[in-house]
């Protein structure tokens, strides 16, 4: 079905998809560059409009999450080669974002309004903060075999693919999930709180909260020295980590 450089190629389309997402994101929660933001276009009633926002974030849910689990990788890879699997993915992923952003309803009202200009200015910055978080920790853990880049190159020049080994640079060392304090940061660093960005807000906080639970299932499965990792490293916030540390240094000196 895919011969090596129409793999490559597609997998250069769907990381393209994925980049246009991507920065079309950072306008829509930010209101400014885009054509349509997270406040902008015509109200509808209320509840019509909460129905197909929260339709749209639950649509990308079940998405991101069940395309992700080893399960339906078994099974979805019986259709699609493996080489393409992650490529895949992340279209699917960048598609359900463009249709959020599409057809997304702002709903009125303002949560709060940031008026001291330092304070705007503190979570302007927060927000580029997080954009920032979120970039450099997906290098930090290969960007590119993330992305699918990686998957479709070894299959171009004829290498096989190999799992990435287990490991916590830099900011993984102080919490197990960096990449999502990240988009935390990004999706509550808003000067001006409207309701449709506080549904946004509180429907993703939620679906990080719960995603990070089979996540991490699916990370001891794969990586056997991530349960300790995980009873030693705190989940979003660095609280505890070096008491952690001490209780488990305390812990092999006894032993």
């Amino acid at each position: 079905m895919f011969g090596r450089i129409t793999a490559f190629l597609y997998g250069v389309v769907c990381y393209l998809a994925f980049l246009a997402s991507f920065l079309y994101a950072i306008g829509f929660l930010g209101n400014f560059w885009v054509p349509k933001s997270i406040d902008s276009g015509p109200q509808m009633p209320f509840l019509y409009a909460l129905a197909i926002n929260l339709g749209l974030l639950g649509l990308f849910a079940v998405q991101h999450s069940v395309m992700a689990r080893p399960w339906f990788k078994k099974a979805w890879t019986r259709f699609v080669p493996m080489p393409v699997e992650r490529s895949t993915y992340v279209l699917f992923s960048s598609l359900a974002l463009l249709l959020l952003f599409w057809k997304w309803q702002p709903m009125g009202g303002v949560v709060w309004r940031v008026e001291s200009i330092s304070a705007w200015a503190a979570l302007i910055a927060l927000y580029g903060l997080g954009w920032l978080t979120v970039l450099v920790t997906t290098f930090l853990i290969n960007h590119f075999d993330l992305f699918g880049l990686r998957q479709v190159w070894l299959y171009l020049t004829g290498r096989p693919y190999t799992q990435l080994a287990f490991g916590t640079p830099g900011p993984y060392r102080l919490v197990r999930h960096p990449l999502y304090v990240g988009w935390l940061m990004v999706f509550w660093s808003a000067p001006v709180m409207t309701i449709a960005h506080l549904v946004f807000a509180l429907a993703t906080t939620a679906y990080i909260l719960i995603a990070i639970q089979f996540e991490e299932r699916d990370l001891v499965r794969a990586h056997g020295e991530y349960a300790e990792y995980r009873r030693r490293v705190p989940m979003i916030l660095p609280i505890g980590s070096s008491s952690r540390r001490k209780t488990m240094q305390a812990r092999q000196v006894v032993q």
